[in-house]
């Protein structure tokens, strides 16, 4: 019994050892190629003047630059986004909140859709989740990334 309880406490000891070296190893919570460099999104830009952009910023310049006319139209509505800038590949979440109203069987559905489609040019995860509301909070789209 003494035995196998010294036995299990290793196995612990060397599961927290890899998870801190993990950490440590990996702690700007990006993703990464198989040839060990970042893919290029809207959120790693190494300029220094990017670096000092809001998440709100750093979305809509690339929408600007990549999206469709009208999904362009639709991200001038977007007042805070979080999550898009640390991202693990487990379970992100990134939220879009905008400035409109109904919710998800209100009038902008449609550009509650759009504003999610253009997340996903953005921005990559092998498990993202990204959820777009409207001004009280309601869901008005989500889609992954």
């Amino acid at each position: 019994m003494a035995k196998a309880l010294k036995i299990a406490g290793g196995i612990v000891i060397g599961i927290i050892a890899i998870g801190a070296c993990n950490a440590a190893t990996n702690d700007s919570g990006t993703k990464t190629g198989t040839d060990g460099t970042k893919p290029a999104t809207a959120s790693k830009n190494n300029s220094p003047a990017a670096a000092k952009k809001t998440q709100v910023e750093e979305f809509t310049a690339c929408v600007n630059k990549t999206g469709t006319p009208t999904e362009k139209t639709a991200v001038k509505h977007v007042t805070k986004v979080t999550g898009a800038d640390k991202q693990n590949n487990i379970l992100d979440n990134a939220e879009i909140y905008t400035d409109f109203t109904g919710g998800i069987v209100g009038p902008h559905q449609g550009e509650g859709k759009l504003i999610a489609s253009a997340f996903t040019s953005c921005y990559e995860s092998d498990n993202g989740l990204v959820t777009v509301y409207d001004k009280d909070g309601q869901i008005l789209s989500n889609a992954q990334f």
